[in-house]
Order: C-alpha cells, then sequence, then structure tokens
C-alpha cells in the first residue's frame, strides 16, 4: 500500500505511519496549521499584546494604582482582554495574558500582575 504526504502529496518511503515524505513538508504543514489564519485573529493578537505591553511598563513593581486617561493615551483598548478573575466580593479582574486590572473611584485602575493561586 502506498502512502502519501500531507503535505506535498508525493509518494513516501519507509514507516507505514509516516505522515510527510520529509522535515521540510512535516514544518511547512505545522506551520500553516500554527499560524494566524486570519488577519480578523492576526490584529486581536495584536491588541492583546500591545495591552499587555501597556500594562507591564505602567506596573513595572507589580501592583500599582493609574489613572484611566494614562491607560487611553497610551492606546489602551479596554474591550480587549484574554480572562476575567472574578473575586469572592465581586471585583472583576480583567487580564491580558498575566498583566490585570480592576476599575477603582474616579477613573482610576488597580493594576496587578496574575497570581499563580488565580485560575
Amino acid at each position: 500500500m502506498k502512502h502519501t504526504c500531507v503535505e506535498c502529496g508525493s509518494e513516501i518511503k519507509g514507516r507505514s505511519d509516516k505522515k510527510f515524505c520529509s522535515d521540510p513538508c512535516r514544518s511547512n504543514f505545522n506551520n500553516r496549521l500554527n499560524s494566524d489564519a486570519t488577519n480578523f485573529i492576526r490584529n486581536i493578537n495584536n491588541v492583546l499584546r500591545k495591552n499587555r505591553r501597556i500594562l507591564a511598563e505602567l506596573n513595572p513593581d507589580g501592583k500599582t494604582k493609574i489613572h484611566k486617561d494614562r491607560l487611553l493615551e497610551k492606546g489602551f483598548k479596554f474591550s480587549y482582554f484574554t480572562n476575567e478573575f472574578v473575586t469572592r466580593t465581586g471585583n472583576a479582574y480583567r487580564f491580558c495574558y498575566d498583566q490585570g486590572y480592576l476599575a477603582l473611584d474616579n477613573g482610576f485602575y488597580a493594576l496587578v500582575v496574575r497570581q499563580e493561586y488565580v485560575e
């Protein structure tokens, strides 16, 4: 029984469970599979990474308080975050990967770094 390469379609020689004819075909297949497939996804990932960089830059000590205007002037977009953690008291921390923020009174935000115990 002849097997063909999943990537290029050429005949595979060797073990019967091989999927690719060569390392470049395997790499090309996996790179395409794991790449950001569309501009939409790529753009969202760029916004999330930028939000994380802004939070990390403004929070070098791991915990600080900052006004919303500082975040906005850096280009922070509040509608993009990776996850949300709600405390027992009902406070909702929003995170961009490991960097998070919590809305406080009068337009201020508490910036935090995600702790290991936060799931």
